[in-house]
């Protein structure tokens, strides 16, 4: 099993998630089953919200400064997340590893880890959240394909608001830095996480996060990490599902 790590790039909102969504389910992968790892930007400002929530809720919670701003439905679960000034990135940990095995809570608790190391090693004192607040407590057996618990028992959240259980926060505010969403398919297991760049301010060199990070994910893995040029989907597939996360019907679905 490989762990490869595509380059960095640029695009809409829509042509991200498609992107990442084909990661975990077209990735072309003649020599077997691979983890996979990309950080990316956005070609405009955008946001993004959970498959399962409502497009009221989310244009509610909009700020006024989101107008004209690119709106899309993510394939994984979660709130909504503002990426006007944040780090994102993807990471898909295929079937039959023994992380995608994990419960969802676990899964996400062992991923912010190795971004908290990788924070750490970039000059920003990071912890993990370790409890749920107490309305959350007596449902955390509940799995959760969302964050990891505590927003399933509360319901839909805007991220960065508010920290959730094993989310990435300041050691010294318990400011949320980072947060993610999952969905786990037949092919194996997708994480979207984003980083708060005016939390993480220490940070000054985001390439060097970047390095640390696959770095940390590469131990948790127990692969070695190797760049691999961006792959070849099967032809117009990437563009379809692009017009796909697009169109008004994906987004208003709900």
């Amino acid at each position: 099993m490989k762990f490869e790590v595509l380059p960095a790039r640029l695009d809409s909102a829509a042509a991200n998630m498609a992107a990442d969504f084909l990661m975990l389910r077209r990735y072309p992968n003649a020599g077997g089953a691979s983890a996979r790892f990309r950080a990316y930007g956005w070609h405009r400002p955008a946001f993004t919200f959970g498959y399962s929530q409502k497009i009221g809720w989310v244009r509610a919670q909009l700020p006024s400064a989101a107008e004209g701003a690119e709106l899309v439905r993510r394939p994984t679960g979660g709130g909504l997340v503002d990426h006007r000034e944040d780090w994102t990135y993807a990471l898909v940990i295929p079937r039959g590893h023994e992380l995608e095995k994990v419960r969802a809570v676990e899964s996400y608790r062992a991923v912010h880890e190795a971004l908290r190391s990788a924070l750490a090693a970039c000059g920003q004192p990071a912890a993990l959240k370790e409890r749920c607040e107490p309305e959350a407590a007596a449902t955390m057996e509940v799995e959760s394909e969302d964050l990891a618990g505590c927003s399933a028992a509360k319901g839909p959240t805007v991220c960065f608001t508010r920290a959730e259980l094993y989310d990435v926060v300041d050691a010294a505010t318990g400011a949320k830095i980072a947060g993610a969403a999952q969905k786990r398919t037949k092919e194996g297991l997708l994480f979207q996480g984003s980083v708060w760049r005016p939390a993480a301010a220490k940070v000054r060199d985001w390439e060097e996060l970047r390095e640390a990070f696959v770095a940390e994910l590469a131990k948790l893995l127990g692969l070695e990490a190797e760049e691999t040029p961006w792959p070849d989907f099967r032809e117009g597939e990437h563009e379809a599902l692009t017009e796909q996360y697009a169109a008004q019907e994906w987004t208003e679905a709900r």
